[in-house]
Order: C-alpha cells, then structure tokens, then sequence
C-alpha cells in the first residue's frame, strides 16, 4: 500500500471522527411541543409492577398540562415564556410523568415528577419551566396495596407536604392537583378529584441520552427532582 493511499486513509477516518464528535451529533433545546415523550416503559417483574400501582393521577386546575421534558436522543424542552394566557401554548400534550425510587431514613419511596413548560400565575409572572412532583412512601418495595402507602407528599414551593391520613386514591392510586393561588407560582397538592394520567417512564428504563440530559440540562428557576444530585435530598425532606 502506497504512502499515498494510507495518507487519504488516514484523513478520511480523522473526517469521520471529527463528524461524529461535531455539534450536530450533540443533544439540543428544542421547542416544548416538539419533544416526543416515551410510551409507558417500566421494569418488568415486581419493580415495574410497584411504579404502575402508585402512578398518580393528576388534576390540572389552571396552567399548563404535563409536557414530555425529554427524547430519546437527549434533547429537551425549551419551556414557554410567562407571558398571555397562563395555559397559552401548553393547553393540550399526551405528557409524561417520571418516576425514580429510593431510600431514606430506612423507609422507601417513589418520587413521580412532571414537568410543564411555564409556570404563569397571571400574565408576566412566574419563569419559564416548571418541575413538581409528589413522594409516595411505602411500607414495603413489594407490595402494590392500598395499605402499603405511608404517606403522600405532594411537592409545594421546594418543599414536601406530606400526609398520612389526608390523601385519595382511586384503586391505589393518589389523586394529586396542580394550581396557582394568585399570585403564588404553582404547586402539587392533594385533591379529591380523580384527574388524567400521563405514559409512566422509569428513571432505569430511561436511554443514556435522556438521563444525562436531565442531569445536566439548565431549567433555570426549576430544577429535576429525581437526578442524581437531588434525589436523596428531596427524599430526606419529605418527613412525617
């Protein structure tokens, strides 16, 4: 083979590499609604069975419905700008809700999370991007009875209000609401009211794209629940 020949050879192969590590290959910000969610993936066995009997259902009062945060790829949702009407341009999405368990204090917990594109108490208020979610602690990582729940603690502000007696299910499943009280930004809360469900993803069923997205990716003022760096701390504040 002539020196030639494997000059070209070697610049054609540092071509493609230079290609493959390109900018065009890295996960990007795109717009809210143009991010294709996941269909329901959970474990299969017990694990998976867990996730599905405490998959909320979620109530929305006012403000955006659930919008999927994450693709396949990595690439993540913009958000929206609080501005016009507090539903504006986030009115309608099949969603998703995400969900990762854990341990803490010795007992063990689910934390289900949203995420919506804006949260707008009036026109101009509130930031782009919202986070909230709602713990479900359990007396046993096995059981999928309504009497295995301890608590429930819907996400409120930074924080977690939990419940041992207050909360509804429908079958096992807890009836959590998200609203804005003027002028306060949204929260979860406990509610009554049987709301929709959303296709339900585990943290572990998740590609490697899409987790690293959601540990790295700047929301701004709100922040992922569930990744590494916040998960045992939510868990450790959500006390009863």
């Amino acid at each position: 083979m002539s020196f030639l020949h494997l000059l070209k050879q070697t610049i054609k192969l540092g071509l493609l590499a230079a290609v493959a590590a390109s900018p065009l290959s890295e996960r990007a910000v795109i717009a809210s609604d143009a991010v294709v969610g996941f269909p329901q993936t959970v474990p299969s066995g017990t694990a998976g069975s867990v996730y599905l009997a405490y998959k909320p259902h979620l109530k929305v009062v006012n403000g955006c419905v659930p919008f999927p945060a994450v693709d396949a790829a990595g690439n993540t949702g913009g958000g929206l700008n609080p501005t016009g009407a507090t539903n504006g341009g986030c009115s309608s999405s099949t969603g998703q809700v995400y969900v990762r368990s854990g341990t803490s204090n010795g007992r063990f917990g689910l934390l289900y999370s949203w995420y919506f594109p804006k949260d707008e108490p009036s026109d101009g208020l509130g930031h782009r991007n919202d986070w909230e979610g709602v713990i479900v602690w359990l007396a046993s990582s096995t059981s999928t009875s309504a009497a295995n729940i301890l608590a429930v603690c819907p996400s409120a502000h930074g924080g977690w209000d939990c419940s041992t007696d207050g909360f509804s299910l429908t079958g096992t499943s807890p009836l959590i609401q998200y609203e804005s009280i003027f002028p306060i930004d949204h929260a979860m809360g406990l509610t009554t009211t049987v709301g929709g469900t959303q296709p339900l993803i585990a943290w572990e069923s998740l590609p490697a794209a899409a987790q690293a997205a959601l540990q790295t990716t700047d929301f701004g003022a709100a922040i992922v629940p569930f990744k590494d760096s916040t998960l045992a701390s939510n868990l450790a504040a959500a006390t009863f």
